[in-house]
């Protein structure tokens, strides 16, 4: 980042200049990764200016603009490193394919894509982290509020929120890493040398805290339907798909009118096909639901505008 500024527009002379300069810089990007940098930006500036304890805001923005940058060119730096790390992430693009095999492609390439098992993953365990988060904020949030006309009411509050902006964080790394949503890689920093009234109000008035809140409870019904509607999906392509193998064992049946379609040999290939197609059409159920429950969690745990 030793870069000169750009000359069309002043070098800010105060840190909330410089992180609005560095999010209009940024606007249209993702908004985890606009959330990452003015994170990362506000700590380094910060911190410059706790070791420069004598200095104005204005000269120590303008040393550290040489080596950290100007908003502008920060911006520039986090717009082409997110482009390669997607990338990166990717993979090589493949080569056009003529209609068919591109419909072919679209329809089993869900066996290969890393990203269908990720979301099968986060569907089955979400019944899980489901009750967990539900059952966190529900007591947390009364035990809080109930205890609010004692003394200690206050403090536990603002632990809990905490709890909760901490759960947050870590529930964003699930989905970037199993659902393939960019999420914030950042935890929330907050300025050492702010008031801590300041900073518990912060938290308050933040509107992720209560839309974090809100997530967690929507925990519970959304991961109960995920791993219903998966194991369902699950257990009855594979015991299709597997019947017949299985029937050479004597395990089980497939009736149909009370009558069993294993003892029937000709319907070994179209039990066979039919438990395929179910499969498949689970797995694209599983990358659908994970892609429409990332984009849930970005509403809900990330900061906009």
């Amino acid at each position: 980042m030793n870069q000169p500024s750009p000359p069309d527009r002043p070098l800010p002379v105060t840190i909330e200049q410089y992180l609005q300069q560095l999010r209009q810089a940024l606007k249209g990007a993702d908004p985890a990764l606009i959330q990452d940098a003015l994170y990362d930006a506000e700590e380094y500036l910060r911190s410059e200016l706790a070791e420069q304890p004598g200095r104005d805001q204005a000269e120590v923005i303008a040393s550290v603009a040489g080596s950290y940058g100007a908003p502008e060119e920060v911006a520039q730096i986090y717009l082409e490193t997110e482009v390669t790390v997607n990338r990166a992430l990717r993979g090589p693009v493949p080569a056009a394919a003529p209609a068919a095999d591109g419909l072919l492609r679209r329809m089993f390439g869900v066996y290969t894509d890393p990203v269908t098992y990720g979301a099968l993953f986060y569907l089955l365990l979400s019944l899980w982290t489901g009750v967990f988060y539900f059952t966190w904020a529900v007591v947390g949030a009364s035990l809080s509020v109930s205890l609010l006309i004692l003394i200690i009411g206050v403090p536990l509050l603002v632990l809990f929120l905490g709890s909760i902006r901490a759960l947050a964080f870590i529930e964003g790394r699930m989905v970037e890493v199993l659902l393939g949503v960019r999420m914030p890689r950042r935890s929330n920093w907050q300025d050492p040398q702010t008031p801590w009234l300041k900073r518990i109000g912060a938290m308050f008035t933040d509107p992720r805290s209560w839309a974090t809140l809100v997530y967690f409870l929507l925990m519970l019904p959304l991961g109960t339907l995920y791993f219903s509607v998966m194991v369902t999906g699950l257990s009855v392509s594979l015991g299709t798909l597997a019947a017949p193998l299985l029937s050479l064992f004597g395990s089980g049946g497939v009736y149909v009118g009370g009558t069993d379609l294993l003892e029937q040999l000709w319907s070994w290939p179209l039990l066979m096909l039919a438990g395929a197609v179910m499969l498949t059409v689970t797995l694209h159920l599983a990358r659908g639901l994970g892609r429409l429950h990332g984009q849930l969690a970005k509403h809900l745990l990330v900061r906009h505008g």
